[in-house]
Parts: structure tokens; C-alpha cells; sequence
């Protein structure tokens, strides 16, 4: 998902007039490196806002992050952040950011998409082999959900553009380009894949090897071929 947004940021790329009006509100461009909700206030580079014209953490790299909490502070200022023994420094006096992350701070974009792959990819290898008509009915509605609820608002925003693609789309029932990506682990595991793939082509990443997502994600590392 991260990935998604180094390409929205580059792009610059504007939500189109009609969601503006739908949800009554201007939904900044992704990476907006202009004006919040107000029209005047600044921000730098990198620093992505939310629908509310405010910056958004979930949305943003943690090294921008920061940039925006040293740009808060006065000239000649120096703030320091202690989570237990691990410190966040910001140096502002000098004009070089020197950082120690704690693993517990609150996930920037990157550790956010790579977490959500994961599991999206670990969801996919748990999958049925052949699932029942509610199974399907779940998952479907899980991704849906998934694709609305994502803290990242631009990375969620295009996952929902992707997978309401004629030929990706998710059918419980038979018939359409996408009818039948829900009906065995196997092309759920491949639609998973290709979905992750569209985010490397935008990015001009080289893409996965799709014939070997089940090794990659549920047979690999010497569990076994012949796991279940």
C-alpha cells in the first residue's frame, strides 16, 4: 500500500469533482505539498492531508513526519521525544534530521503498507482450497470493508479503483470477467498477487513471479509441498 502513495505524491494526482461534491468535502491531492482546508497554511514536502485538510500520519513517511514537527518548531530550537528508552530527536539549529524511531511509534505509510501486504498475502494462503458459498461471501465483503476503512486514504482509494475493474472484480457467483477469482485458494492467491504486481508496474518495480505466490506465501522455507 505505501507503494501506492510514492506514485499518488509524484503524480500529484487530484481526487476527481464528483467525490468532492459526494462526501461535501475538497479531498486534498495526495502528497499535497500546498494548502490545507483553510487555502493558506503550508506544509513540507512530503507531508500528504487527510479529507480534512490536515496532515495525515497514516498517509505520510515517518522522515516527512518529523520534518513537519521540526519545521513547528522556532529557529534555533530542539525537541526531543522519549518512548521508554528509545528517542525520537528532531535537531533544528543545524538543518539535518537525526532520528531513533521507536518500534513503538504509531506506523508512517511504509510500515503501514508493508504490514498490510502481509497479512493480505497471508489472508490469501489461508484461503479454502474449495470454500463454501459463505466463505466467499465473506471475503468479499471483508476486502470491501478492507478497501474503505484503510488508514492510508489515497493507498485505500486506489486499491477500491483496482478491484472495481471488470476483470478484477470479486463475484460470489458465477458469470463476468471476475466471477471465479473467489472460488478456490488457488485464484485467490493469484488475484492477490496481481493486485500487489499493479502497484510495482505503476512504480516501475519488477513484478512477482505470480506461479510462485503459494511457495512465497504458504509453502516456502521448508514447510512443505504437501501441506494442506
Amino acid at each position: 500500500m505505501a507503494e501506492i502513495l510514492e506514485l499518488q505524491e509524484e503524480q500529484n494526482i487530484h481526487p476527481p469533482k464528483e467525490k468532492q461534491e459526494a462526501t461535501g468535502t475538497i479531498a486534498p491531492a495526495a502528497g499535497s505539498r500546498g494548502q490545507g482546508a483553510t487555502g493558506n497554511q503550508k506544509y513540507p514536502k512530503g507531508i500528504v492531508l487527510g479529507k480534512d485538510g490536515k496532515p495525515c500520519r497514516s498517509c505520510t513517511d515517518a522522515a516527512d513526519w518529523i520534518r513537519l514537527a521540526r519545521s513547528s518548531n522556532k529557529p534555533g530550537a530542539s525537541t526531543t521525544h522519549t518512548t521508554n528508552t528509545n528517542v525520537t530527536t528532531i535537531t533544528a539549529p543545524t538543518g539535518q534530521l537525526t532520528t531513533t524511531l521507536s518500534e513503538e511509534c504509531p506506523p508512517d505509510v511504509q510500515a503501514l503498507g508493508r504490514s498490510a501486504w502481509t497479512f493480505l498475502h497471508t489472508l490469501s494462503a489461508n484461503y479454502p482450497k474449495n470454500p463454501t458459498q459463505e466463505e466467499k461471501s465473506d471475503m468479499k465483503q471483508f476486502l470491501g470493508l478492507f478497501g474503505k476503512l484503510y488508514p492510508c486514504w489515497v493507498c485505500a482509494e486506489d486499491f477500491r479503483e483496482w478491484m472495481d475493474r471488470p476483470e478484477n472484480k470479486l463475484q460470489v457467483g458465477s458469470g463476468g470477467k471476475g466471477g471465479n477469482w473467489l472460488n478456490s485458494r488457488e485464484r485467490f492467491g493469484l488475484w492477490m498477487c496481481m493486485a500487489h504486481n499493479a502497484v510495482n508496474t505503476k512504480l516501475g518495480k519488477a513484478e512477482f513471479d505470480c506461479r510462485k505466490w503459494e511457495e512465497r506465501w504458504r509453502t516456502g522455507c521448508g514447510v512443505g509441498e504437501d501441506v494442506d
